[in-house]
């Protein structure tokens, strides 16, 4: 199936607000390149990067009835923390409004903010474009782009460490699936050694 990038851009510009709208085009040429490099779907994942926050600025309660029609649970941890609701309302509203089916795009937005293990590559190829972005300017941005032209397990280590430290540090929440997916890539790494 054949996505329509102009079409999908111009329902995210209508949800998002404009800093919103050009990280998601960001992501999506991120997404793109990464795929390009690793032998990623490219349309694929220029599409799951477009999409990816299209939830992002909806009200909690909006999100949570897309999570719920779209058939799955919502954990304490979830229902606390939006961060992590809209990547699932994400995939939730891609499959309802959008029609999408295509489980490699709704996986790789489900899944791009907290992970999960044993994640596909193109599920990989969001998280770590999402990270990468041409409008990211955090701390360590630059070493997170280097590592991301070597090796995307090391990239996503690299950014699980960032983020469980920083969420930590915060005394936020952190989802299960992030530690999952940090000692799942870390358990890989350390087999090959």
């Amino acid at each position: 199936m054949l996505y329509n990038k102009d079409e999908y851009a111009d329902i995210i510009r209508k949800r998002l607000s404009e800093p919103r709208f050009i990280h998601s085009l960001n992501v999506a040429e991120a997404a793109f390149q990464l795929a390009e490099k690793y032998g990623a779907n490219c349309e694929k994942a220029y599409t799951a990067g477009l999409l990816h926050d299209i939830m992002k600025e909806e009200r909690a309660e909006i999100q949570r009835e897309y999570i719920l029609h779209n058939g799955e649970k919502i954990t304490v941890l979830e229902s606390l923390n939006k961060q992590v609701l809209h990547q699932m309302s994400g995939a939730a509203y891609c499959r309802i409004e959008l029609g999408i089916e295509d489980e490699d795009i709704l996986g790789a937005i489900r899944y791009h903010t907290t992970g999960k293990r044993d994640m596909t590559l193109l599920q990989k190829v969001l998280y770590t474009a999402d990270f990468i972005s041409a409008d990211r300017c955090y701390p360590d941005v630059s070493v997170m782009r280097e590592k991301a032209q070597h090796s995307l397990d090391e990239a996503m280590l690299y950014s699980l460490k960032y983020t469980i430290k920083d969420l930590s540090e915060k005394t936020m929440l952190i989802h299960p699936d992030t530690l999952e997916c940090y000692n799942s890539i870390l358990e890989k790494m350390k087999e090959k050694e």
